[in-house]
């Protein structure tokens, strides 16, 4: 941007730009979110002009010689330019999503309480629920595939578990009334298994890890995504801030403690934000899914769990 504040322009050579574009008139203020774009657009297109503050706002002026080809511009730029960015997209109608959610995460709870009981099942007197389930890397790469699975069902201990029910449900509950409780579930079980797979792909072999985490971490990953493709028109300049929250997200929660493993928290991330960005292009194209495939993938997502736990009691 040219400006030159001394000695001051001879304002008779020069005209102002209107708000209005029109060739003649007193000179009206433009408001500042005008007066950046057009400036922007005079200075791209190399025409000298000259700025100065008026109240609130502020006038543009240009050179006699410049002035039809100024507003010509700026014309063409507005033009080009009418409605956008687009009006912010619609929130999704809320699905029938809660009390699965809910019930899903008390079913967790459950869970735990059983591994805590002395169960004969399966020939395992009684059953070693963190030895068969644990996502043991060298395990899970010899063929072990359950274990990025089970692994997400277990968990060390009381403190282990509310944290990640706490933290978790109010990612998993944002996700799935966004998706829809199929589609949410079944892109945090994968995001939590994938975490899982290239967590043990680049761990020692001999080590182990449990808990949901990796899937809660999925889901921040899955919501930063969305969020990023959702309003991609309205973010402009700041596009990195969805990624950059849930990043620093990561580092609040999911670095810290002596037993953390950061590298399925980071993985699952990782992992969830490129099924994220997959579904919501998908659903730009084709829609949410309905009801009845909702429906279908809740128990897809249930089945292949316990699909997980029977290969590995077998």
């Amino acid at each position: 941007m040219e400006k030159q504040q001394s000695p001051p322009f001879n304002r008779p050579e020069w005209q102002p730009i209107r708000p209005d574009l029109a060739a003649t008139g007193e000179p009206l203020p433009l408001s500042r979110r005008q007066f950046r774009s057009w400036s922007l657009v005079l200075e791209a297109r190399g025409f000298l002009f000259q700025a100065e503050p008026s109240g609130p706002g502020w006038l543009l002026w240009v050179p006699d010689e410049s002035f039809a080809r100024a507003r010509a511009e700026l014309r063409l730029y507005e033009q080009e330019n009418h409605n956008w960015p687009p009006p912010l997209p619609p929130l999704p109608p809320p699905s029938d999503h809660l009390l699965g959610s809910l019930l899903t995460l008390l079913a967790v709870g459950v869970f735990f309480d059983l591994t805590l009981l002395p169960v004969n099942l399966a020939g395992h007197h009684p059953v070693d629920w963190i030895e068969l389930g644990n996502a043991h890397a060298g395990k899970i790469l010899t063929g072990e595939w359950w274990r990025l699975i089970t692994s997400l069902t277990l968990h060390s201990g009381w403190l282990h578990l509310l944290g990640n029910l706490l933290i978790g449900s109010v990612f998993i509950i944002r996700l799935c009334r966004d998706l829809g409780a199929g589609l949410g579930w079944s892109l945090l079980l994968a995001a939590g298994a994938l975490g899982n797979l290239v967590n043990a792909l680049l761990q020692n072999p001999a080590h182990r890890a449990v808990g949901a985490s990796t899937a809660v971490f999925g889901a921040v990953g899955l919501l930063a995504a969305i969020s990023l493709v959702r309003y991609r028109h309205h973010l402009r300049r700041r596009w990195p801030l969805p990624v950059a929250a849930a990043l620093g997200l990561l580092a609040l929660l999911g670095s810290s403690g002596e037993n953390t493993d950061l590298g399925a928290h980071l993985f699952g991330f990782v992992c969830g934000f490129g099924l994220g960005l997959g579904a919501e292009f998908a659903i730009d194209r084709l829609g949410r899914p309905g009801p009845h495939l909702n429906r279908l993938l809740c128990l897809s997502s249930a089945v292949l769990v316990l699909l997980a736990w029977w290969a590995a009691l077998a």
